[in-house]
């Protein structure tokens, strides 16, 4: 049996116990997954990202008018969001740690809660960029992995087809005897111009296929793939404390300067497992004095400081996935986020076709947007084009430069929010080509999900009855052109 010892002056220990070297097997992938999903938390918590937040993104022309100007608000949707992904990935390893005895979930339950012994210092942050890089390849053999596997399943399901259409070309039962069995496959292959290539591929598949399982997280022991996106989403955790702690209520504070040294001691012991009671340093850590690096950890560094720093106080009991839930008066509330980001994209790409002159191609795009468009918003468009149909008076180049410019405004910033929005969406669903992506991912404070859906049924009305005139302008002229 593996028990897990923990020592007395050592509340976190993820030092793993003793026992078989099992290897991960068909859960690489999954292993695989979330550690993209560290990965991807790890590179959004850079301060270059961070940086970007705060000063792009918080503060886009879209999200100022049809999300929020509040800046603690954004922010703390911010965090909410990276925790609630954070969450996943640790739900994740602690099901791989259960297979090793490592029981990581009472761990990361520990470090939230923010208990006086759980606490760490921000520096353990620095861990995770030597081992990211060690994460970054496993991942991306793994998802090598993943495709030729694919591939070697192909290649055996058209082998299986074939020596099944080579044997039903071939008359009478099946032989017994060992030298008609061979006189028998020799016809096969004569019969089979192709077979012998077939074969020759995949040997060659099956061997990249035994290759890759050496070099991925296929061949990787629980103990080491388990241990190493521990300590990954301990990092990222603190990382997250770190520069949304002063901001953001709900978050463990940070640790008081008086007990530095066994937080020196167990950052040893969290970061490099191995090592017992040696003395080893797991990097650069120097001692600090003066309370005030601990009592306020520093922000990264931007341009655009965030307003209302937030007092000391914590409540392990922050549920921060409800934080996420749209209010009532938004587009996301009303499920129509996605929708209507589509409608937007639509109008983006018939603004294209009808620069380039694709008038075709301009006019079935143009029905298939209206399609897309809910009811109320068809009611809206079509009122405000009566008055348009009524009285469409002389040809006027000057009035459909106006609808034009007044169009490409709005999209200047409408465009972009409905682009992230569909990024956002496609960034939650996991399926084979993203599941291994660990790039940053978009906030969903930075789409439609959290618009004010008057705000932004306005616009998209204002932009279809635009197009709509720009279109008719369009053809209008052109038919004047042929009778002239």
């Amino acid at each position: 049996m593996v028990v897990l010892v923990q020592k007395p002056w050592l509340p976190i220990d993820l030092r793993l116990p003793a026992g078989p070297q099992a290897s991960l097997g068909i859960l690489a992938f999954e292993a695989a997954a979330a550690m993209s999903r560290l990965l991807s938390l790890h590179r959004s918590l850079s301060d270059q990202e961070v940086s970007r937040l705060r000063s792009d993104v918080m503060r886009s022309p879209a999200v100022a008018y049809l999300n929020s100007t509040d800046q603690a608000l954004l922010l703390k949707l911010a965090c909410a969001e990276l925790v609630v992904s954070l969450d996943a990935a640790a739900a994740a390893v602690a099901r791989l740690g259960l297979r090793c005895g490592l029981d990581f979930g009472g761990v990361y339950a520990c470090l939230k809660a923010g208990a006086p012994d759980a606490r760490l210092d921000p520096l353990v942050a620095k861990g995770l960029r030597v081992k990211a890089k060690k994460m970054e390849r496993l991942v991306a053999a793994t998802a090598k992995l993943c495709s030729e596997m694919e591939a070697l399943d192909e290649l055996e399901s058209a082998e299986r087809k074939m020596s099944v259409q080579g044997w039903s070309r071939l008359s009478g039962p099946i032989p017994q005897q060992p030298q008609a069995a061979a006189q028998q496959q020799q016809l096969l292959a004569k019969d089979s111009p192709g077979a012998e290539s077939l074969r020759q591929e995949l040997k060659t598949q099956q061997l990249k296929v035994k290759r890759l399982k050496e070099e991925s997280l296929w061949n990787e022991s629980y103990k080491k793939a388990v241990g190493l996106m521990a300590r990954a989403a301990c990092a990222v955790f603190v990382r997250i404390c770190s520069i949304f702690g002063p901001f953001v209520p709900g978050l463990p504070p940070p640790l008081p300067s008086a007990t530095t040294d066994s937080v020196q001691t167990r950052l040893s012991k969290l970061l490099h497992p191995r090592l017992g009671k040696t003395k080893a340093s797991s990097g650069p850590i120097t001692r600090r004095d003066g309370p005030s690096h601990r009592v306020h950890p520093p922000m990264s560094s931007n341009s655009c400081p965030i307003i209302g720093r937030h007092l000391p106080g914590h409540n392990p009991h922050t549920n921060w996935r409800k934080l996420l839930d749209a209010p009532p008066s938004t587009v996301g509330s009303a499920g129509l986020d996605q929708q209507y980001a589509n409608v937007i994209a639509s109008a983006e790409e018939l603004l294209r076709m009808e620069a380039e002159g694709r008038q075709e191609e301009a006019a079935a795009e143009r029905a298939e947007m209206y399609e897309m468009l809910p009811a109320k918003l068809r009611v809206a468009v079509r009122s405000k084009l009566r008055e348009w149909w009524r009285d469409p008076g002389p040809l006027d180049e000057a009035l459909a430069r106006g609808w034009k410019d007044a169009v490409d405004r709005i999209m200047a910033w409408l465009g972009p929010m409905a682009r992230d929005t569909l990024q956002w969406q496609a960034e939650r669903n996991m399926d084979r080509t993203r599941r291994f992506d660990g790039a940053p991912r978009v906030y969903a404070l930075q789409t439609l999900l959290w618009a004010d859906k008057e705000k932004a049924e306005a616009a998209i009305v204002e932009v279809l009855v635009a197009l709509s005139c720009i279109c008719w302008y369009e053809e209008r002229r052109r038919g004047s052109v042929r009778v002239g």
